[in-house]
């Protein structure tokens, strides 16, 4: 009997454990619930109002617009970073350090280990082609590899091709690149057999190497490409573009001249050709210069004398935007800096380089005004454009800049709120100084505008991906994006 009582009353007490175990659960649910559902319906909300400013623009069908871009491009070959590594047996170094040009499995080491914890993005040139076939041959047997167009010009032509554009690009690709390219892109350059092949090694938020933890989703690249740092499609883009009579020219992929070894004064040439070109396209014509990851200081240098001081627009992201700042402040190349930077922060640096560089263009015979500047980073889009400039719908622009960011990080033209987030603050100074205005996020007018000085201002949220697909080709696809509905 005493067994009886024992194994009853035991029974009561693991029912009464469930009920209690249960009761908390719901309890918890249910505290939880009203700023869960708070959560999901501002993004809903902030989601509903993007579209909506983006959809405010239509590009004209009935005569697209017409964009040339160089150049070149490659097969991306997309690999877990960390699984990439760890299979060829490359341990993380004790010792992380910025190289220009990775010579060694030890360099690669230090290179991924600097990069890798603080998520920002780089590209290096390898320039040990046994290494980097052992990276290849690995990436090729590594679960979950894929192939993808690559290339900042090969993947903006496909972007600008879906959104509406007829585009002429300049870069020589094989024929299982030229058939990936999109219908409404011309290929200017002569065929090549085998395609350049360009290791992306990505990594999600929180992903582990060793000891290091990344704080957010980025990719580091090798290459060890030797057609398009010599932009050797330029004599046949040239001879095209002028009958092609473009409504906007697209410069990118100069960063494929970091670091290459050149013989004596062929990148100079290169670059003067180059100059050629951009001089001989009507004033009437826009042209935008895509930066890149650049840490050559001397490229950079004559970057900044032949190539910025002709275009009328720029696109970077939030570590381009520093380094290039420094450069002509006088200082060196930032090869790291803030990878989630304050809005207020990037403002003011993008009304410095846009002051710096109207004052130096001020009175030059040769050279174009800026009217645009757009820096995308992972937390919103920023796009300033001069008053009575050509460039139109500006608060559309930024809103579709903002939404292509998720569509082509998550890999779905449809926009999944439940794998989104904001982190953007619920508001924002415009500036650093003492004193500034503070700008609220609103959900349902997401895209703040406004005027001041001789242009106009628009910053738009970005819905973060959280169940990510790519990171690579991001900043391409957004400034891409973010243009088309300017020309």
């Amino acid at each position: 009997m005493a067994n009886g009582r024992n194994t009853s009353s035991s029974s009561s007490l693991v029912r009464y454990g469930t009920v209690v175990s249960v009761l908390v659960i719901l309890l918890a649910l249910w505290y939880r619930s009203p700023v869960q559902n708070s959560l999901d319906q501002r993004l809903d909300t902030v989601l509903t109002s993007l579209l909506r400013a983006e959809s405010k623009v239509d590009v004209d069908s009935f005569r697209r617009p017409k964009v040339a871009i160089g150049f070149g491009g490659c097969v991306d070959i997309i690999v877990d970073g960390v699984k990439l590594l760890n299979k060829i047996g490359l341990k993380p170094s004790k010792t992380p350090f910025h190289h220009d040009c990775i010579e060694s499995r030890e360099q690669l080491s230090q290179s991924f280990a600097y990069f890798f914890p603080p998520g920002a993005a780089s590209e290096r040139f390898l320039s040990n082609d046994t290494l980097f076939n052992e990276l290849v041959e690995a990436s090729r047997g590594l679960h979950g590899n894929r192939w993808a167009l690559g290339g900042n010009a090969a993947v903006m032509a496909n972007r600008l091709a879906s959104e509406g554009c007829d585009v002429l690009l300049g870069g020589r690709f094989s024929p299982e690149v030229t058939e990936v390219l999109s219908d409404h892109v011309t290929v200017a350059g002569k065929p090549v057999e085998d395609p350049d092949i360009h290791l992306i090694l990505e990594y999600p938020t929180g992903a582990k190497w060793g000891e290091y933890v990344s704080r957010r989703a980025n990719r580091y690249i090798v290459h060890s490409d030797d057609h398009n740092p010599l932009l050797d499609s330029l004599e046949d883009f040239e001879e095209q573009l002028q009958s092609f009579r473009p409504d906007l020219l697209v410069i990118g992929g100069l960063q494929m001249m970091d670091n290459f070894p050149f013989e004596k004064d062929v990148r100079e040439a290169r670059l003067e050709r180059l100059n050629a070109l951009m001089l001989s396209v009507d004033e009437t014509t826009g042209i935008h210069f895509e930066m890149a990851s650049f840490v050559d200081e001397g490229l950079m240098r004559a970057l900044l004398s032949r190539v910025v001081p002709h275009a009328s627009s720029l696109g970077m992201n939030e570590q381009e935007l520093p380094n290039l700042l420094s450069l002509l402040k006088g200082g060196s190349v930032t090869v790291l800096s803030d990878p989630n930077p304050r809005v207020a922060t990037v403002l003011d640096q993008m009304r410095e380089l846009y002051r710096l560089l109207s004052t130096e263009r001020r009175g030059q015979a040769r050279g174009r005004r800026l009217t645009r500047l757009h820096v995308h980073t992972l937390a919103f889009q920023a796009i300033i454009v001069t008053t009575g400039s050509p460039w139109k719908n500006t608060m559309s622009a930024t809103a579709k800049a903002s939404l292509t960011a998720n569509r082509h990080v998550c890999g779905s033209p449809d926009i999944n709120p439940s794998k989104a987030k904001l982190i953007m603050d619920d508001s924002f100074s415009i500036s650093r100084q003492e004193g500034s205005q503070r700008m609220p996020l609103l959900e349902t007018k997401p895209v703040t505008c406004w005027e001041e000085a001789d242009y106009e201002v628009c910053v738009a949220p970005v819905l973060v991906c959280t169940d990510v697909y790519q990171t690579a080709g991001g900043g391409d696809n957004v400034s891409a994006a973010g243009l088309v509905l300017q020309i």
